[in-house]
């Protein structure tokens, strides 16, 4: 009878623990909501290709101001949308994240536009937190599982996974066609900041990886007043119903649960260049269409 009580006291413990430590990894994931001046560092750190043709991307270095809307807010899923606002007026929607808890299905990226699905065990992702990214087009992007720390001060989750090359470097470099992304978000005192240690990869049809080089990256996001963002605030909610829709178009193709290949470009103009040409008020049916031609 001890022994069960003992058992059933730790049960409780452990429980409670799990508990606390998720509300503070929501109170992390939504703490990079809201309006923020945006530093974006790249650069080309070691050469490992043999190949003496190899010529390093050039450092990179941008800025801008971005909008990250909670679009979504549940106890296991938080969904978070980038927009990039231009001259004060123009916005583009950029990049999304969500963020899922216990989360067992994923699409790893293979190469050329190629998404493998897996399935993992519960037991295996007990406690972590899943980030999916997706283009700005709401196609999958990468995404991979981790824990959520809350130690020492530090406030990070970091996690290692493939992915297709970045918008910076998929027009200018054919040499490569993998980036392998040690991506760690920080939530810090000036708002968060996400670091990144890449490796450039040419992967053949077996999944064989030949490193070409590495790289570093470091996007700073320092929090400013939300009345700076107001033009992002005021395009979402005359855009969101447009994206929701594409959102969900997406999700019936994910829960297919088989591998994802699609096409570069239709009619010479890749997805996003479809979508983005889109009136808000555009229906299902036109944004449905569009995806299912270039799903394969």
């Amino acid at each position: 009878m001890k022994q069960a009580f003992a058992i059933l006291l730790a049960s409780i413990s452990l429980s409670a623990t799990y508990s606390q430590d998720k509300k503070e990894d929501i109170q992390s994931i939504k703490k990079m909501c809201g309006c923020y001046e945006v530093e974006f560092n790249f650069t080309e750190t070691f050469q490992t290709s043999k190949d003496t043709t190899h010529k390093p991307s050039p450092t990179k270095k941008d800025h801008g101001l971005e909008w990250v809307e909670l679009v979504e807010d549940s106890p296991n899923k938080l969904v978070l949308q980038h927009l990039l606002i231009v001259n004060d007026e123009m916005i583009i929607k950029h990049w999304r994240q969500d963020w899922l808890y216990e989360n067992t299905e994923f699409y790893h990226f293979f190469k050329d536009k190629t998404w493998k699905y897996e399935k993992l065990n519960p037991k295996d992702v007990k406690g972590q937190w899943t980030q999916k990214v997706y283009q700005v087009d709401d196609s999958p992007r990468y995404e991979g599982t981790a824990t959520w720390i809350h130690k020492d001060g530090k406030d990070y989750w970091m996690n290692v996974t493939d992915a297709p090359l970045p918008r910076r470097e998929h027009t200018i470099r054919k040499d490569y066609n993998v980036l392998e992304r040690r991506n760690i978000h920080e939530i810090t005192k000036y708002g968060w900041l996400h670091e990144q240690d890449n490796r450039k990869l040419v992967r053949d049809e077996k999944g064989n990886d030949t490193e070409v080089a590495q790289e570093k990256g470091l996007d700073l996001y320092v929090k400013v007043a939300d009345s700076k963002c107001v033009a992002a605030q005021k395009w979402w909610k005359e855009n969101g119903a447009l994206w929701k829709n594409v959102r969900t178009k997406w999700q019936t193709v994910f829960d297919q649960d088989k591998t994802i290949e699609m096409e570069k470009s239709v009619n010479n103009k890749p997805l996003f260049s479809h979508l983005f040409d889109l009136k808000p008020t555009a229906t299902k049916e036109e944004t449905d269409k569009i995806i299912d031609s270039f799903v394969k």
